[in-house]
């Protein structure tokens, strides 16, 4: 597979997955079945799709590297820069952690020191695309921790970054998947005590071994009402559902957001692991098709992956966003947002 085609499928499946599981988000596997139905549409605007944070995030990460020329330290001020005005431009659903964050940038804390202690899962929903792009172990986890540290200090965020990088990575550059062979690379590459999150990602891979569904994994993680923005539940189901389906980008994603819970972020990482391997073309047409979005339309996303794979380890301008552009959408996608919520307060009940 060529680096193109990882890193442009790693782009458009994170986006695919973000879109697709944004109205599944927060709501229990029961009722989302209720109220939405099943996850195979565009369901967030008249049978379209938007992005939230995940993809926004995983894009702000590929701009970086573009114009990082390999250094990690070029990287993470490219990547502090653009949280900075990202946060300006008014995101709705912000992670506490990232909020502080960039709270912190712009107080003039410098990105070595602007990350806040939390294990929630924003390093990992971020962290796929560069398991696509950089080969090489040793760079792929320097980058990764940049990007990990810089919004979230505490360990587990960390590790479930990498775990979620290198899978991208055993993804998108072997002919065939293999679990144990990814596991062993991922507790290789952990500093640390990574004791809980390495016996969680076991415990996944003998599970797929089982013929276990996803659902059930989570279930049996205590995750009935769906699975939470911590790092330490969101990867293990991640990681199941892209073990289960590794070929499959349709019933990757459709597995992960029936879980309930975060499912704009657990498609999104399930939708950029899958995406990697599979490409553009091994996602659905009509899914890509769906997506309504702008500034940082489909056209706008395909040219960002182009620009990366035939950049990278190399130092390139990388295409930008009109920011009051940025404005007017977000404020088009908080309305409706909103309207989701209000239709929640009603029937049908879980």
């Amino acid at each position: 597979m060529s680096n193109e085609k990882a890193i442009i499928g790693c782009i458009f499946g994170t986006a695919v997955g973000d879109a697709l599981g944004l109205p599944y988000e927060g709501l229990s596997a029961a009722r989302a079945r209720k109220l939405l139905g099943p996850p195979e549409r565009h369901r967030f605007f008249v049978r379209r799709g938007m992005i939230s944070d995940d993809t926004e995030h995983t894009c702000m990460v590929a701009q970086s590297l573009i114009e990082s020329g390999g250094n990690v330290e070029v990287f993470a001020r490219r990547f502090a820069a653009r949280l900075r005005w990202w946060m300006l431009a008014l995101p709705a659903g912000v992670g506490k952690a990232t909020a502080r964050s960039c709270v912190k940038l712009w107080l003039g804390i410098g990105p070595s020191k602007s990350g806040v202690y939390s294990a929630g899962n924003g390093p990992a929903m971020r962290a796929a695309i560069l398991g696509a792009t950089i080969d090489d172990v040793s760079k792929l986890l320097e980058f990764v921790r940049s990007s990990s540290r810089l919004t979230h200090t505490d360990p587990k965020a960390e590790f479930g970054a990498i775990a979620i990088a290198l899978a991208a990575r055993e993804a998108s550059r072997n002919e065939n998947v293999d679990a144990n062979r990814w596991l062993e690379v991922v507790s290789r590459s952990m500093s640390g005590d990574a004791s809980e999150l390495l016996e969680l990602l076991k415990s996944a891979v003998a599970s797929v071994a089982t013929g276990q569904s996803t659902s059930d994994f989570a279930r049996s993680l205590g995750l009935e009402r769906g699975v939470t923005g911590y790092t330490y539940h969101t990867v293990p189901v991640a990681v199941h559902s892209w073990l289960s389906f590794p070929n499959d980008f349709r019933k990757s994603v459709i597995a992960v957001i029936e879980c309930g819970g975060d499912a704009d972020t657990t498609a999104a990482i399930v939708g950029g692991i899958v995406g990697a391997r599979v490409g553009k073309e091994g996602i659905p047409a009509e899914w890509i098709g769906g997506i309504w979005e702008w500034p940082r339309s489909v056209s706008w996303m395909q040219s960002l992956g182009m620009q990366l794979s035939q950049a990278w380890p190399n130092s390139s301008r990388a295409p930008t966003v009109n920011p009051i552009a940025v404005i007017m959408r977000n404020v088009l996608f908080l309305a409706i947002v909103l309207s989701h919520g209000f239709r929640r307060l009603g029937p049908p009940y879980s």
